[in-house]
This record gives C-alpha cells, sequence and structure tokens, in this order.
C-alpha cells in the first residue's frame, strides 16, 4: 500500500487525479550505469518484478539531470556525479500501463553515467534487487530498456533522437 501512497503524492499521481483516465505524456530520466569490468546495473522493480535500468519520471520544480540523480539514488543508493545525454525516447511505442491500469506515453532522456559513487544498495522501496550484468547476459528487460542497451551498442558519440 505504501506504493500506491508514494505513487499518490507524486508529481504524476497529483496530475492523474486531474485528467483521470486520458494518456499523459511523462518526462522521464533513465541511467546506464556500468562498473570497471563494463557490466551494466540493472534494478528488478519492486512493482511488476522485471529487471531493468533505473529510471522514472520527473517531479515538479526538477530539471531532467535532477531527477536522474534522485532516481539513481532512490533506485540503487548510488550517487552520480557525471553523465551524457545518450538518446531520446519519444515515440508513442514507448507507451505503457502501469500497475494502476493509467497509460503513459514516455518522453525519456537516457544518459550514460561516466562517473557514479556509492554502495549498491540492492532493495529500497522501489527495487527489490539491483546487481550488474555482462551485456550479453542479461535478463529479459522490457522493450524501451532493450533498446537502450541496443542504443549504447550504437553509440557514437553523437546524440541519437528517435
Amino acid at each position: 500500500m505504501s506504493d500506491y501512497l508514494d505513487y499518490e503524492q507524486s508529481y504524476v499521481g497529483k496530475l492523474r487525479k486531474l485528467t483521470g483516465d486520458m494518456t499523459l505524456i511523462i518526462p522521464a530520466a533513465r541511467a546506464i550505469i556500468r562498473d570497471i569490468d563494463g557490466k551494466i546495473l540493472l534494478i528488478r522493480r519492486r512493482d511488476n518484478g522485471v529487471w531493468d535500468l533505473p529510471a522514472g519520471g520527473i517531479e515538479l520544480g526538477e530539471s531532467i539531470t535532477d531527477c536522474l540523480i534522485r532516481e539513481v539514488r532512490e533506485e540503487t543508493g548510488l550517487e552520480v556525479i557525471e553523465a551524457l545525454p545518450l538518446t531520446l525516447q519519444t515515440q508513442p511505442r514507448f507507451s505503457f500501463t502501469n500497475i494502476f491500469g493509467k497509460k503513459y506515453q514516455m518522453f525519456t532522456m537516457v544518459f550514460l553515467v561516466t562517473k557514479w559513487q556509492g554502495n549498491l544498495i540492492k532493495q529500497t522501496n522501489e527495487t527489490t534487487d539491483a546487481r550488474f550484468y555482462e551485456i550479453n547476459d542479461m535478463p529479459e528487460l522490457s522493450p524501451p530498456h532493450a533498446e537502450t542497451i541496443q542504443d549504447l551498442q550504437n553509440f557514437t558519440g553523437n546524440l541519437i533522437v528517435k
């Protein structure tokens, strides 16, 4: 029940109360975090059990980088020091329905975190596990997150806009 209360207090939850069942476009940040061996950090989401990259929606008054830093800290305990924008995911195919049956189209800025510090926390209010995976030995990810891994593999140093 606490997850629902957190959702209701979030910007998205408050906006949802005003808009009912209308599909909302939500700005969000997603993080690709690699360890010294190049493995990629995944978190197992508490709400649906899916393995994904650390990510989440922006709160009112935040910049997109503030969102990135907050979401990474909330989901992993790590502190982002430096990050580079990697790609934008904005197409309607990046829409999803949350556990409350509400529909969203994401407008997601994906960042490659180039410097971070801290100790990984495996369980948080939003996660049940977190660990680093080899890029070719990952569990199944949701489609937008799987595409983010593909974007990383194709990364040429330029911003990729989708």
